[in-house]
């Protein structure tokens, strides 16, 4: 299966960074195709301009600025998705990501505004690895945006069609490293099944 993975934290000694090469593993070990996106590190530009926002709806004009991702995503059969949890929402850097990307044309087909329609129907498959700073019931309390971005809104552009995983770890600031590296062996072990 192709799968692009989308990688998002600025550090490449991280614990996130860590858990983004337990993906790559298990997705190699149960050979699948992998396009490695990594955010920060082909220096993405998260911002979306005005005159990218003038030019939003109008299809097939607005995909020029971001034709090359909107190309990798359309390759792909499913996603994965690394990054951390900060503020309880997701990176600016990745939230960037789904502005610019994520467009009319691309995600979903606005021609008929009382009838928006998704258009990620080709996505068999969305994963999401995830780090919080707070124990899960806080994420609760606040809503955990990102879960409901991975579980909900990427669910509905894909016409409920793709089958959603969440893995994720909470209260990083306590966790011992025994947990750490449990969690990364889950991790691993998650993707090595996926897609199957």
């Amino acid at each position: 299966m192709r799968v692009l993975v989308i990688f998002c934290h600025p550090v490449e000694s991280s614990y996130q960074a860590a858990l983004h090469q337990e993906v790559l593993a298990g997705l190699t070990l149960a050979g699948h195709e992998i396009d490695d996106l990594d955010l920060y590190g082909e220096n993405f530009n998260p911002v979306l301009s005005r005159q990218e926002r003038l030019g939003y709806h109008e299809v097939p004009a607005n995909r020029v600025p971001v034709q090359a991702y909107i190309d990798r995503l359309l390759w792909a059969e499913a996603l994965v998705f690394c990054f951390p949890t900060w503020c309880f929402g997701l990176p600016a850097m990745l939230k960037g990501f789904f502005d610019r990307v994520l467009m009319p044309g691309v995600a979903f087909d606005i021609s008929d505004p009382a009838n928006v329609k998704p258009a990620l129907t080709h996505l068999k498959f969305i994963s999401a690895v995830v780090t919080y700073g707070r124990p899960r019931w806080m994420a609760w309390y606040m809503g955990d945006p990102p879960r409901r971005v991975i579980t909900r809104y990427l669910s509905v552009l894909t016409g409920g069609s793709a089958r959603i995983s969440y893995h994720a770890q909470y209260h990083m600031n306590i966790a011992t490293p025994a947990q750490l590296e449990r969690f990364k062996t889950r991790v691993r072990l998650a993707m090595s099944r996926w897609g199957r």
